[in-house]
């Protein structure tokens, strides 16, 4: 496709999967109730696959270890799975099989067999749904070795991220946000490189490192600092491993100042990560001290007035990048 079309996320990434599956017979589609006769998932993300490419797209028992361990294998006999798990709080399920299997097997084998398998999964606050369904828990697997992790915060990045990932060789986590699913946006259905973060928003007096959600709470937060005159660039990861340092660098060395914000929780975050080597690499060029926002260090609470307070707003990144200015 080379025309732009407005689409949301849930329909960028359903037609990432469809147009993957109609380029190579090898890419598989397997998860709870992702068939049509589940009505394509629990958010309809992969409805009218099964229609279009029968017993390539597989609805599972409830079974996260079953999902992954079927996806692991398909993988070694030469197809490329994309196989859903439905909530990211779930993925500790299978995490022996993520982390030991899909993860090291290149390793383990020498380099002679890859593992290119897709997990998605979604995530998020915003409809109460508790402590057991909302974490973000992508440092974790940052933290491993051999796997990619991705979290588009558009549905152009949607759709060329998920073409990307299933082209890869290796194991890559697909992260996506339930409450931006049905926010709409211009959809240009290129790919969109691994590893490569986006200028979101330019500016010259702070930058705002984030990715998924809190990309969309950095560019409201930039519109309410431009009235105070404050100029704020955003920097959208896209992808958390391997992060673009470059990009970050370059931006945060212009500015002179970085908040990295996620909405996972902010101790052992990623964000500590990103914070750190900025500080490694700008040490004496930055105008202020890196400033790290994340969840607070708790389970997700149920309650709506304490699950709004969870997270980083637009606000809280507003009030980090005037600490910084001022400082």
């Amino acid at each position: 496709m080379s025309e732009v079309k407005q689409l949301n996320v849930v329909q960028a990434i359903n037609q990432a999967l469809h147009d993957a599956m109609a380029a190579d017979p090898k890419v598989l589609v397997l998860g709870e109730e992702v068939g049509d006769k589940q009505e394509g998932g629990v958010m309809g993300v992969t409805k009218g696959l099964s229609t279009a490419f029968g017993e390539r797209v597989r609805s599972t028992p409830i079974s996260e270890q079953a999902i992954i361990g079927a996806a692991i294998g398909a993988s070694l006999g030469g197809y490329r799975p994309v196989a859903e798990i439905m909530l990211m709080n779930f993925i500790a399920v299978p995490m022996d099989m993520i982390t030991n299997h899909a993860a090291k097997l290149r390793f383990m084998s020498g380099g002679q067999t890859n593992v290119p398998i897709v997990i998605r999964t979604m995530t998020g606050v915003g409809f109460s749904t508790g402590g057991q369904h909302s974490d973000y828990l992508e440092a974790w697997f940052a933290h491993t070795a051999g796997i990619k992790v991705v979290a588009p915060s558009n549905p152009d990045d949607a759709y060329g991220l998920m073409r990307a990932a299933i082209e890869d060789d290796d194991p890559v986590l697909f992260i996506e946000n339930l409450p931006t699913y049905w926010t709409p946006g211009p959809v240009s259905f290129q790919k969109v490189k691994l590893g490569q973060a986006k200028v979101a928003l330019e500016g010259t007096d702070a930058t705002v490192v984030a990715h998924s959600r809190m990309v969309v709470e950095a560019l409201a937060a930039a519109k309410t600092l431009a009235t105070e005159g404050i100029s704020l660039e955003v920097v959208d990861l896209r992808t958390i491993s391997p992060w673009d340092r470059a990009t970050v660098l370059a931006s945060a060395a212009k500015t002179g100042r970085a908040v990295v914000v996620h909405e996972a929780v902010k101790q052992f975050g990623i964000g500590a990560e990103i914070a750190a080597v900025i500080g490694e690499e700008l040490w004496g060029k930055l105008k202020a001290p890196v400033q790290r926002l994340g969840g607070a260090f708790a389970p997700v609470p149920f309650s709506r007035p304490l699950e709004a307070a969870f997270a980083p707003t637009a606000a809280d990144i507003a009030a980090a990048v005037r600490k910084a200015v001022t400082a």
